[in-house]
């Protein structure tokens, strides 16, 4: 990590708070051999528990990505009941397509795929990528959980598996992404840039999140922190038993993510997302810094391979070439030249965060 992140701070040793917070959190979030089996033998007993009389124990959110595909062999290892969901934004890659289907296949979990409404979604990418903020992905972002948890509770189900994990995502600048739960913030770049509304695209904001946890006491499980878990060996794996592919980058399983994250965020925003991958690879001891390092020193994209995706992004959003290089020379923005309600949603979560703690 270096200072492309604005909000970074460097201790008398050299050391950033990316790192020291890393280890901090570790000792706390990440499986801790005396205590890691015991809490997950209690919280596969509670699924088990909630999911008697009904067809499910758990909904397992799946992208075709190591992380997910894993979860879902450890929650057919534990014996677990799941209802598999994937959110599908059109712009799932091949290689995720299939490597969904062998899961389910090899699991033999029922799965469902909660496809979104394309014209809206586009037209609501598009915004973003008009309003030249950072936060091309939160239309994504936004729409993942609130599918789940609008199905999880169609089909009465307490708890939502993630394959979201501390080990290989516990370092993440707020500074390269502002709060995807703010609905004041979509609704307004929306307002500006977009041409239509949003009548079937899929909210998820404090007041969806709360009325979810308290009215239909549902949970969300980052099931890979409760047990030992390597990125290297889960993907070793996969790859060995169950026909899995590996699609090139982190979260590279979407076509959008891989050209947003390899191509618009470096060259527009400074933003490089391997720096965060490689620091979180680092502290968790996968790889070294100096084999980082030497990958750093590569572009983060094939300069000809990135001119035909860039062809196909424009295609499918509907804009030329020339649209696309006026949104890349637009002044880069930040959330805070946009409504927003950062404020509030502080106070809200302070308050949220105090009450869950208590519990």
């Amino acid at each position: 990590m270096d200072t492309t992140d604005s909000a970074i701070e460097f201790d008398g040793n050299g050391y950033c708070n990316h790192c020291t917070g890393y280890f901090a959190k570790a000792a706390v979030q990440v499986y801790q051999e005396n205590k890691g089996k015991k809490a997950l033998d209690i919280l596969v007993k509670k699924m088990k528990v909630s999911g008697r009389g009904k067809k499910y124990d758990c909904l397992l959110g799946i992208s075709g990505g190591i992380d997910s595909c894993y979860a879902a062999c450890i929650i057919k290892k534990l014996g677990l009941r799941a209802l598999a969901v994937h959110l599908d934004n059109g712009w799932d890659s091949d290689i995720s397509v299939k490597n969904i289907k062998h899961i389910i296949e090899k699991s033999g979990f029922d799965y469902q795929s909660y496809v979104l409404n394309w014209e809206e979604f586009k037209d609501l990418q598009l915004s973003f990528l008009k309003a030249s903020v950072p936060e091309i992905e939160t239309p994504t972002d936004i729409a993942i959980p609130a599918a789940l948890h609008k199905i999880a509770s169609r089909h009465k189900i307490k708890f939502i598996i993630s394959g979201g994990n501390f080990v290989t995502e516990g370092i993440l600048p707020e500074s390269w992404h502002y709060n995807a739960k703010d609905l004041t913030y979509l609704k307004n770049i929306h307002k500006k840039f977009g041409s239509g509304k949003l009548n079937k695209f899929p909210l998820f904001g404090y007041k969806q999140e709360i009325g979810y946890k308290y009215i239909y006491g549902i949970r969300t499980i980052y099931l890979l922190n409760y047990i030992p878990f390597s990125k290297t060996a889960a993907m070793k794996f996969l790859e060995e038993t169950l026909d899995w592919k590996y699609y090139g980058g982190k979260h590279y399983e979407s076509i959008y993510t891989r050209f947003v994250q390899s191509y618009i965020l470096p060259k527009k925003f400074n933003i490089d997302y391997r720096k965060a991958t490689f620091s979180t690879q680092i502290c968790a001891g996968e790889i070294t810094r100096i084999a980082a390092m030497e990958d750093l020193n590569k572009l983060p994209y094939d300069p000809v391979k990135a001119e035909l995706e860039k062809g196909y992004f424009c295609k499918k959003l509907g804009i030329s070439l020339d649209e696309f290089e006026r949104i890349m020379a637009a002044p880069v923005k930040t959330y805070r030249d946009y409504p927003n309600a950062r404020k509030k949603l502080e106070y809200i979560y302070k308050i949220y965060r105090k009450i869950n703690n208590r519990k």
